[in-house]
């Protein structure tokens, strides 16, 4: 195994920072790591905001409802960009009609294959590093504050600084349940005994890792998401934000 493949499969979210702060020259490589990403034609619909100061942390660690955005060296929010689009169009008199479904999927996967860039990079450097989804719970106020214009969302956050715990290796899904060769080869009932399998798994890492306060398994923790619909206001924010769904 080489150490590219062994570090992107030692990942683990880390969520405990020390007080050490990251060295600006390192986030900028990072992030110079990230713009090396693969972008859809060459698009680059993309842009960070690196957060540093204290008050402003605090305000994103409540808007996020996540502690840690407090206490990391960086907080990183990753935006999608498609601003910079309409502004090349004004450049050639060439009216913009970008604003998409289509464009709007492209943004965001590009923001997301060049976070994960980000990530990797900063685990090189002996970084962690956690994503922050919390970032869309009150997508609206954070882009206030961020003072974010048109054509311009935050898709989510990231956590950046020195780990101050060693969390184990959350177990993933077995690869029968997410590699196939040719077509997608799992009836429902074969998918079901994999996910059956992987339930005893994933309730053993819950029981070790809190000492039985937690027992549940994955396919229970998973119904959370599911059985109703989650952050029904981001379509109004979207739209307000310049972006169509039509």
């Amino acid at each position: 195994m080489n150490q590219v493949i062994q570090l992107l499969k030692s990942h683990r979210s880390i969520r405990k920072f020390t007080d050490e702060t990251i060295p600006e020259a390192w986030i900028e490589d990072v992030i110079k790591a990230g713009q090396a990403a693969s972008t859809s034609s060459f698009l680059q619909t993309y842009s960070v905001i690196s957060i540093t100061d204290s008050d402003r942390k605090a305000q994103l660690a409540e808007l996020t409802s996540n502690p840690y955005v407090a206490t990391c060296s960086h907080f990183l929010v990753f935006c999608a960009n498609v601003e910079r689009l309409a502004l090349a169009g004004e450049m050639h008199q060439t009216p913009f009609q970008g604003n998409n479904l289509e464009l709007f999927l492209m943004a965001s996967l590009d923001t997301a294959l060049m976070a994960q860039n980000v990530m990797v990079a900063a685990e090189s450097l002996g970084l962690g590093g956690v994503y922050i989804g919390g970032i869309r719970n009150q997508i609206a106020q954070v882009s206030e504050l961020l003072q974010l214009p048109q054509f311009i969302y935050p898709v989510f956050g990231m956590c950046l600084g020195y780990p101050d715990h060693e969390p184990e290796l959350k177990p993933r899904l077995p690869l029968a349940a997410v590699y196939h060769k040719e077509r997608y080869q799992l009836t429902p009932s074969e998918e079901q005994e994999l996910l059956a399998q992987y339930d005893k798994v994933v309730q053993a890492y819950y029981t070790k890792r809190t000492g039985g306060k937690r027992t549940d398994t994955w396919t229970e923790s998973v119904m959370g998401y599911v059985k109703k619909p989650s952050r029904t206001h981001l379509r109004e924010y979207l739209e307000k934000q310049g972006f169509r769904f039509d």
